[in-house]
């Protein structure tokens, strides 16, 4: 994780036109991962708490569960799945 504190200086060369000088600054900053890092905070997502981790999990066991148990009495054939979220093709 990138410091609050990092800074990215970039210095004007002799005979460098401006349009280098951002070129230069943005590859820089690229390079020190600057941009990606700016991009993941830019949208601030609430951690979900342990309950809620843990009520899912139950779920999605009890539904995972739930299937297997039909593919063993022949009910479903697992090789005739859809796509995924069940879209038709």
């Amino acid at each position: 994780m990138i410091k609050a504190g990092t800074r990215v200086e970039v210095l004007r060369a002799k005979n460098e036109s401006s349009s280098a000088l951002v070129r230069r600054f943005t590859r820089r900053s690229k390079d020190l991962g600057l941009v990606r890092e700016m991009r993941n905070r830019r949208y601030w997502k609430r951690n979900t708490s342990k309950n809620i981790e843990h009520k899912r999990a139950l779920v999605s066991k009890t539904r995972r569960d739930a299937y297997n148990e039909l593919v063993k009495l022949g009910k479903i054939d697992p090789a005739a799945r859809r796509g995924s979220r069940g879209r038709r093709r």
